[in-house]
């Protein structure tokens, strides 16, 4: 497929409706239940498969769009030649790159501060005691980067094991870290422990503090493209209502995305803003 040119205001209108669809598929009223606005809100999921899914999106939100092997991208999307940090690696590396430069609104703060708060959050290490790996009789002190533990539960939550032989090199390389050096094997046979204490266990205790600091990232978009969506937006009767295209907004597909981001912006984030009470957000 050939690799498109998108003007930098087309590239970001693809790229914050991309970050609005997964995010708003993460936090919303299908997948979470007892949602109050305010403080001291504990979302709570419906079912543990609905936790299993989150996890899952939240891993694909962690990872950079690609494509497979030498194949170009359709949307060209800029790749991060530092990489400094670890969510570089991440779509948050796009939602940054717009912060530094832009164009649909006139200030991003609204973003950056959720966006570091979130950034920071996720590689940051967190320290999980006596972690039993039963299948290998292993016992240690995990300190593992967040990111990089959902990342792992992510992977083992949507795959077959047969799949998963990069993410038992991290768990190998987790383990050395805590000097209990294992082999390919044993680490294979150490993936369902794994899931069990980190996705079952400091997952589930960190969920209700993620889908926090993920809504408040889409409500800073939000704000970011208000004004824009207001200038834009002209109802032209009872019910109809069209849009103004930015200036360099003329790719086919890039005002598809832009009246469609406009139309998120129109409709709000699903789920009000709140914030968790601090014993949901203080281990781990």
């Amino acid at each position: 497929m050939r690799a498109e040119q998108f003007t930098p205001v087309e590239q970001e209108s693809i790229l914050l409706l991309a970050a609005w669809d997964m995010m708003s598929g993460m936090v919303n009223h299908s997948l979470f239940q007892n949602i109050k606005g305010g403080y001291d809100s504990l979302p709570m999921f419906k079912t543990s498969n609905d936790q299993r899914l989150f996890n899952i999106l939240l891993g694909d939100f962690l990872s950079q769009p690609n494509e497979r092997a030498n194949n170009s991208s359709f949307f060209n999307f800029p790749k991060p030649t530092n990489r400094s940090r670890p969510t570089d690696y991440t779509f948050l590396f796009y939602l940054r790159k717009i912060c530094r430069q832009p164009l649909l609104g006139r200030s991003s703060d609204a973003i950056q501060v959720p966006l570091m708060a979130l950034s920071d959050w996720l590689e940051s290490e967190c320290l999980v005691e006596d972690v039993w790996f039963g299948s290998i009789s292993v016992q240690a002190d995990i300190r593992i980067p967040r990111i990089k533990y959902i990342k792992i539960c992510g992977d083992i939550a949507k795959h077959n094991f047969s799949r998963l032989q990069s993410n038992v090199a991290k768990i190998q390389d987790t383990l050395k870290v805590a000097g209990k050096a294992v082999s390919s094997s044993d680490g294979f046979k150490a993936l369902p422990d794994f899931y069990e204490r980190f996705h079952d266990d400091v997952f589930t205790y960190h969920c209700a503090h993620i889908a926090e600091m993920l809504n408040n990232l889409l409500w800073g978009i939000y704000r970011y493209l208000l004004a824009e969506f207001e200038q834009s937006c002209t109802q032209t009767d009872d019910v109809a209502y069209r849009y103004e295209y930015p200036s360099g907004c003329n790719h086919e597909f890039a005002r598809s995305a832009y009246w469609e981001l406009m139309n998120c912006v129109r409709r709000k984030p699903y789920l009000p803003e709140f914030t968790v009470p601090q014993s949901a957000r203080s281990h781990y």
